[in-house]
């Protein structure tokens, strides 16, 4: 035996003996990623500690966990902050939003690390740092931060809900529908996690499609979305935009998801090159995810800040009437631009909703150790969304 094998063999992180202690995912619902054999027999495998060469397929099994993640980046409350600082600051925070974009991109990076090399998630490892009265303070103060977090996230599905509906369906009435049909998401659950991912692809693709409709039928100026982007600009009339611009895009609760999400992929924590190939891919993917969601909310504030900025209308937007402006301004066409917004905003509401429940059962879970189940976590969700419906008064 090779005097330096024991080494190589021993995890990054050793385990805890208590076998019963909350994971994030189990052993048989991670994905196995292919080609180990293949890389072993060419000399580039286990024994030889260098990092496999890059692979397509492999690209595509690490694919997943970087999407959930952006949809925190795309949620109602961020569809909010952009037409808001497209409407009042029009093109001027086009570069904030790359470089909080950019900036929340890092801090995803350094959470799908966490989770990658330890094996654990950042709830399960405060649980384990930090003592008792200081674990049990993060804990409310993560679950403080993801259900003001998943307000919004229900009204905004509730709000496309009933423009979708004509007016028939009211926002409570939103709010149930949006309950009811997560749990309906999260069985799929049952049938593997890329099933589940691939529900959280189509309605990537669908916001996609709905606000880059909405900026191809209000044809925005180029110039100043490209003098946007490369030009800082920043006044005392946009520092309530340019807030909130980076506070929808930091999103604490995020962190503790995504340093889960990443363990749902089999590693091999004994192998430093497994480790660094995963970390690889991971970083390739959030990535590309996070271009998406850039490319998104850019599409969404250049649509308002070319319709409304320096109107008497800019200072009365909001999701609930958004929709409705637009109509007014741009007319219905072929297919009215209502409903593509209608259709964005659910997509957007829908995703990010699940998302919640998925880091509202890891940060429970991890902080206090239990072994809760999505569906279980979702009838705490659901109660939450009852309580929503007193938030929506303020909308009618």
């Amino acid at each position: 035996m090779h005097p330096h094998e024991p080494e190589l063999r021993r995890p990054l992180v050793v385990d805890s003996d208590n076998e019963e202690e909350e994971k994030a995912y189990d052993s048989d619902d991670k994905i196995l990623i292919i080609g180990v054999d293949e890389d072993e027999a060419q000399g580039s495998g286990s024994g030889s500690g260098v990092v496999p060469p890059f692979s397509w397929k492999k690209l595509w099994l690490f694919t997943g966990p970087g999407f959930l993640m952006s949809i925190a980046f795309l949620d109602p409350g961020n569809l909010e902050g952009d037409l808001q600082a497209g409407a009042i600051a029009g093109y001027s925070l086009l570069w904030l939003l790359l470089w909080a974009t950019a900036m929340g991109l890092l801090v995803q990076l350094l959470s799908a690390r966490l989770g990658v090399a330890t094996g654990r998630h950042l709830a399960e490892l405060c649980r384990d740092e930090y003592p008792t009265w200081a674990r049990m303070v993060l804990w409310v103060m993560a679950e403080v931060a993801l259900i003001g977090a998943d307000i919004q996230e229900v009204i905004g599905s509730a709000i496309a809900i009933k423009i979708l509906s004509n007016g028939v369906l009211p926002l409570w009435a939103g709010v149930i529908i949006t309950a009811l049909d997560c749990f309906i998401f999260l069985f799929l659950e049952n049938y593997g996690v890329r099933k589940l991912e691939a529900v959280f692809a189509v309605l990537i693709a669908t916001m996609g499609v709905s606000f880059a409709w909405m900026f191809g039928e209000t044809k925005p100026n180029g110039v100043e979305l490209l003098l946007g982007i490369l030009v800082p600009k920043l006044s005392s009339k946009t520092i309530r935009q340019a807030v909130g611009v980076v506070g929808c895009i930091i999103m604490p609760h995020n962190v503790f998801l995504h340093s889960a999400l990443v363990q749902s992929r089999e590693v091999d924590h004994s192998k430093k090159e497994r480790v660094q190939e995963a970390l690889k891919y991971y970083s390739i993917e959030s990535t590309a995810a996070l271009v998406v969601s850039f490319i998104i909310n850019l599409f969404v504030t250049t649509v308002f800040a070319k319709g409304f900025y320096g109107t008497e209308m800019a200072k009365s937007i909001g999701l609930l009437n958004a929709g409705q402006y637009l109509e007014d301004k741009y007319g219905g066409g072929i297919f009215p631009i209502l409903y593509i917004w209608g259709i964005g905003l659910l997509a957007a509401g829908q995703s990010s909703t699940i998302t919640g429940t998925y880091a509202g059962q890891f940060i429970m879970g991890g902080f206090l150790n239990l072994r809760l189940k999505k569906m279980v976590e979702g009838i705490d969700h659901a109660k939450l969304c009852d309580h929503s419906n007193y938030y929506c008064c303020s909308y009618l």
